[in-house]
């Protein structure tokens, strides 16, 4: 692999939150400006029980998805000749689908280890990287150019990577741990008073986290806003959500005594110290699907309206010609550890019979590892819940070995 593609880990933890981005679905684009004080206004009451309102997919009556952790494909990672193949086909065919990430994976020998580079709600640094060996000056800072690649180290923890291919990647830390990462469709900034945003254009994302336990998230089709004081409101096509923090919410007009309340974003981490060199080639492709686009809560029956979407992966991966690939399901830490081991299994499962009744022609096998594999924390250090970081631990995960 060419050392020009030498990449610094970022693996820094931003805000209670995909998504993993797009953990919340819809249809149409709707006007979602909707304002702090619209998320407190209250409409007629019109009693109901909860089993009869609408829900968003995967929560419960009254409940608002959390504003999702920021998350980018792992930057120390390259993918090989093929892995780009699968990458760029199942890309293509699935952008369209909130909840997934298409990225190379990284492994330890046989085992997966990450696929993703997250952002999350603890404050907390996590590097998927290997530590390397830093070319400096003697006192700490240097410079790589090689290619179309240019590495600064600054010697106080800051640098600068930029690949000026068609790729394109620009990556600046900062000694106090701010900075930013651009690529040609995705922009991420995390600033020094616990806030920051993600905007990509791919998607149509947006996230804006304001370090007071506020912020929002924004796609075409879908708005969440959280107060931070526990009420928030969440707008789709057919789907309005008016939480008031206090047990109480509006579903679609319709008033429910039992809803969860919205929890306040954490503030974000900071970019981890510019100190990591030595790049990793791609083992294979993962495809990650949040729990929340197949499954109902707590369920492991694929719901209907998901069913399209492995339809969809069964013809990437037929497309691709992979000849094999595992299916992990995961869980957060809710429940006891026996139920959340079969529920994963269980998932797992579901998945790989779904794509093989869809024709997928590659060798599946299915695992589950209930909670003892999460990529986010499950609560912040306080000891409270951290619903973005469960959300993201809540996946099912479609592993492709290189080939």
């Amino acid at each position: 692999m060419n050392t020009a593609r030498s990449t610094l880990t970022v693996i820094t933890l931003a805000a209670a939150t995909t998504l993993a981005l797009g953990a919340c679905a819809a249809s149409k684009p709707q006007d979602p400006a909707a304002s702090q004080s619209a998320a407190t206004s209250s409409p007629t009451p019109s009693p109901t029980t909860t089993d009869t309102v609408p829900t968003v997919p995967g929560y419960r009556p009254g409940e608002i998805p959390p504003v999702p952790l920021f998350s980018v494909p792992a930057i120390d990672v390259f993918a090989s000749n093929a892995d780009k193949a699968v990458i760029q086909t199942a890309s293509s065919s699935l952008q369209s689908v909130p909840g997934i990430i298409v990225s190379p994976a990284k492994c330890d020998g046989s085992s997966l280890v990450s696929g993703t580079t997250i952002f999350g709600g603890d404050g907390s640094v996590v590097s998927s990287s290997d530590n390397g060996t830093v070319v400096n000056d003697g006192q700490g800072g240097g410079a790589i150019t090689e290619g179309t690649v240019s590495i600064n180290y600054g010697g106080d923890g800051s640098g600068t990577y930029v690949d000026d291919s068609d790729t394109y990647m620009y990556l600046v830390v900062n000694s106090d741990g701010t900075g930013s990462y651009r690529s040609r469709t995705l922009s991420i900034s995390l600033n020094d008073n616990g806030g920051g945003f993600y905007d990509n254009s791919e998607t149509d994302e947006t996230i804006y986290i304001k370090g007071d336990g506020s912020g929002n998230y924004k796609t075409t089709s879908t708005s969440i806003i959280n107060n931070g004081d526990g009420s928030g409101l969440y707008i789709s096509e057919n789907l309005k959500i008016n939480n008031n923090g206090d047990g109480t919410a509006f579903v679609n007009g319709v008033r429910i005594t039992d809803a969860p309340k919205v929890e306040p974003l954490p503030a974000l981490g900071k970019f981890p110290p510019v100190e990591s060199l030595k790049p990793v080639e791609s083992c294979g492709t993962v495809i990650t699907l949040e729990d929340s686009i197949l499954f109902d809560f707590g369920k492991s029956d694929i719901r209907p309206d998901a069913a399209h979407t492995l339809s969809k992966l069964a013809t990437v991966l037929n497309d691709a010609k992979v000849p094999a690939a595992h299916i992990y399901g995961h869980t957060d830490s809710v429940s006891d550890e026996a139920f959340n081991q079969q529920l994963s299994e269980d998932r797992a499962n579901a998945v790989s019979a779904e794509l093989k009744k869809d024709g997928a022609s590659a060798t599946l096998d299915a695992t589950g590892y209930g909670e003892t594999k999460p990529i986010a924390p499950n609560e912040n250090p306080d000891g409270s819940d951290n619903p973005a970081g469960r959300a993201l631990n809540r996946r099912v995960e479609i592993f492709i070995p290189a080939f």
